[in-house]
């Protein structure tokens, strides 16, 4: 196996890449909340993920992958305050919440599907595992790191030596009003306590509701995925994953009721994928206004391109967004696509250069997963002088870990079956639109971006072409 240096948050620095068990890889990756449609930046995470568990299967080990789905708990304020994002879906879009977490959770899984990226092994809802909450909460409570206030379960962060070691936060860093997504609960022993379950003393209205010996509640967001990812990955876990926002107090809660369950350190490795960045700021949902793939392919940009656009940038950089630097990489990747389907697929393949070449990738790679440098060998074989069937085999092998497509041919056709399916869908989503009914409109535009039709609305009707 390659020599595989990643850079740890936990640790602060580039580490060896290690396992609980040789050759295998327990992963963990932080789902999304299915309350609207996934942005942009929340893809480019899972797109980082998914290139990290296929270099791992690239160089030897075996991943087993769970993540979660988050379908109830998640409120609005991480200081555990605020509504419940679910509710807030379902409210804004006059759902119950169920059909506000089936739409997008489907929504989000064609969104991976069209950018390549691998459903994971296991994929547990929330709402799936509220007997595992109680049981974990219950030995919370048993083992005295948990505490009953206010009709809520609290996790006691005092009981820990270092409840902080994710961020190299101090609790004077939290006291209320230093931050603003720290707020004060007078029933929490120390402020940076965090609710493991909530019960209808607080929030009555609470749209999903379960029975427990603490009264009829729901649980907290975070005790979710240590129960989703003990139970399916057992008591140690390799690497966990998520986004830069996730470290705190997502991952640190995590850590501090996971390792008090289990009694021992629980995960090795944190790996988490920074910002994706307008020249305003940061890319949020709460903002109101956000870019979806859906809203890139209607611009006509291939999902490839914006895959490419993020494997040009290292995951721990920030990384700006602007359709002038995806308009470059939309003419490099068309260009780099021509380049690779006009290989002649004649000859046989130079075992000697493949493997050469294989390994300067891997370990262009190995270097904190550089996606940069791999993309810069894949150009390094082009320019290389070897023969075209020894070239195609390593593009094929990188792009099982790059997946961008660069193999596959381009389908131009347009057949009169097709034609009519499009036209009579356009004609059911107008109809849709004339009776208000924009719910039925949506999903008709989205079944049609699933097999990469694309719909354009202009003052003199609907047009629609195949985004290649």
């Amino acid at each position: 196996m390659e020599n595989f240096m990643l850079y740890n948050t936990l640790t602060k620095s580039v580490d060896p890449f290690v396992t609980y068990e040789n050759g295998k890889v327990n992963m963990y990756t932080c789902g999304p909340t299915v309350y609207h449609f996934a942005h942009i930046g929340n893809l480019r995470t899972y797109m980082m993920e998914d290139v990290l568990e296929k270099y791992l299967k690239f160089i030897g080990y075996d991943v087993k992958r769970a993540m979660n789905i988050t379908d109830v708990g998640h409120l609005e304020s991480d200081a555990d305050e605020g509504e419940d994002k679910m509710v807030k879906g379902a409210v804004r879009e006059h759902k119950t919440v169920l059909e506000i977490a089936k739409f997008y959770e489907d929504a989000f899984f064609a969104d991976c599907e069209k950018l390549n990226v691998r459903k994971p092994d296991i994929v547990v809802s929330a709402t799936s595992y509220i007997d595992e909450y109680i049981r974990l909460i219950k030995i919370l409570i048993d083992k005295d790191y948990a505490y009953k206030a206010g009709g809520n379960i609290y996790f006691d962060i005092s009981k820990l030596e270092d409840y902080y070691c994710l961020t190299g936060h101090s609790s004077e860093n939290l006291a209320v009003g230093v931050r603003e997504d720290v707020s004060e609960d007078e029933n929490k022993r120390n402020n940076g306590d965090f609710v493991l379950w909530f019960t209808k003393s607080k929030f009555a209205d609470q749209a999903l509701r379960w029975e427990s010996p603490w009264g009829v509640g729901y649980p907290g967001w975070h005790i979710e995925c240590s129960a989703i990812s003990m139970k399916n990955l057992g008591e140690h876990l390799d690497i966990h994953c998520g986004g830069v926002d996730n470290i705190f107090p997502h991952h640190t809660n995590e850590i501090a009721q996971s390792e008090a369950v289990l009694g021992h350190k629980w995960c090795t490795h944190w790996f988490h994928v920074n910002h994706l960045n307008t020249k305003t700021g940061k890319m949020s949902k709460s903002k109101g206004e956000f870019l979806t793939l859906s809203l890139l392919q209607e611009k006509g940009y291939d999902p490839m391109v914006y895959r490419m656009f993020c494997l040009q940038s290292h995951y721990r950089n920030p990384l700006v967004f602007s359709f002038e630097t995806l308009d470059n990489v939309k003419a490099a990747y068309n260009k780099l696509h021509d380049k690779v389907l006009s290989l002649s697929k004649d000859g046989e393949v130079n075992k000697e250069e493949f493997d050469s070449y294989r390994d300067k990738f891997a370990s262009a790679m190995a270097n904190d997963l550089n996606t940069s440098m791999g993309i810069t060998t894949l150009y390094d074989v082009l320019k290389a002088d070897i023969n075209d069937a020894t070239k195609r085999a390593l593009i094929e092998e990188f792009d099982k870990v790059l997946s961008l497509d660069l193999l596959k041919e381009s389908d131009s056709g347009v057949d009169e079956e097709l034609t009519k399916y499009v036209e009579d869908m356009i004609e059911k989503r107008k109809s849709a639109k004339a009776e208000k009914n924009y719910s039925l409109a949506d999903e008709i535009r989205n079944e049609l971006l699933e097999k990469n039709i694309v719909l354009k609305d202009t003052k003199d009707g609907t047009t629609w072409s195949i985004n290649k």
